[in-house]
């Protein structure tokens, strides 16, 4: 911060302190002509009146501690521009790397003990699964809900349909460097008669009996000739390598109406789950890891 914000920010802060106490000092100031305490003061409205009583002195008092108070915290406390305080505390500093270091006494060896263990191992112990599930309320559910059934765009986790795999280390990768989807639009080089037929190929691969026959048709050949069988096999599978979704089956990640269809093929998706190997550390992520891999190991 520049010395000329820092000066800026101290006169707006501290001017306003005193401006409190002026305001203050300047209501509770008797004025020439001001009716005695407790007698009307001349307003009158549907047929009330308004008296003179002041506000009492311990209530008066109330502000008259706060502006001390902001003041004796401004001087120990940072708050004025790049003044420090005369305790030098940070939040990103002394306290939260205080915190910080005891919390890693404390459960760092835990965690180091799991980091140990195959991944399969650690999903069967049961202390282990409880602190994988508070992990993964702090950090996944919000995606993927607290009973990790997923949303539209968010997988759900207690199944077996994988976009990237669910074996043990695939389900790690995927945790601690992220993924990144990427289904390219086709409503620049499909029409949206072509974009139907799509659609409806699409369907009648996971068995969908409401398939138009002749649109089955032309979308088979339109899948080919614009390249969907590159990534999602020219069986309709998919590719876990890629991400690409399996769509012989009766999971669909963004919903499975016609419509909802037709919208992914005319303008992508490109759905991102975040990296949490720097945020968390790979000591965490395995032990995370093995609580996701458990999820889809109960059915």
């Amino acid at each position: 911060m520049s010395g000329f914000w820092s000066g800026w920010i101290i006169l707006i802060t501290l001017g306003n302190i005193f401006a409190c106490y002026w305001l203050v000092r300047w209501t509770t100031k008797k004025r020439p002509g001001e009716s005695a305490m407790g007698d009307v003061t001349g307003h009158k409205w549907d047929g009330l009146e308004e008296f003179n009583n002041p506000l009492p002195r311990w209530w008066l008092w109330l502000f008259y501690i706060t502006i001390v108070f902001s003041l004796v915290y401004l001087v120990l406390f940072p708050g004025l521009g790049t003044f420090k305080g005369v305790l030098n505390w940070s939040s990103q500093g002394s306290q939260y790397g205080a915190e910080m270091e005891s919390a890693a006494q404390t459960y760092d060896p835990i965690f180091k003990k799991y980091a140990a263990m195959p991944i399969d191992q650690v999903a069967q112990d049961e202390e282990a699964q409880g602190m994988g599930r508070r992990m993964f309320l702090s950090y996944c559910a919000q995606c993927h809900g607290s009973d990790a059934g997923g949303g539209k765009g968010f997988p759900n986790l207690t199944d077996n349909d994988w976009l990237y795999g669910g074996a043990p280390e695939q389900i790690k990768q995927t945790i601690m460097a992220g993924r990144q989807a990427a289904m390219p639009a086709h409503k620049e080089r499909v029409d949206a008669a072509g974009i139907e037929s799509l659609a409806h190929y699409v369907m009648s691969l996971s068995g969908r009996k409401e398939a138009d026959a002749a649109k089955v048709a032309q979308g088979q050949q339109l899948f080919t000739a614009n390249g969907c069988l590159a990534c999602h096999g020219v069986d309709g599978k998919g590719n876990q390598a890629m991400g690409a979704p399996n769509l012989t089956d009766s999971t669909w990640l963004y919903g499975s109406s016609l419509d909802t269809i037709k919208e992914s093929i005319a303008n992508g998706r490109n759905g991102q789950m975040p990296a949490q190997g720097d945020f968390l550390g790979a000591d965490k992520v395995h032990l995370l890891t093995a609580y996701v891999y458990s999820l889809s190991q109960k059915k």
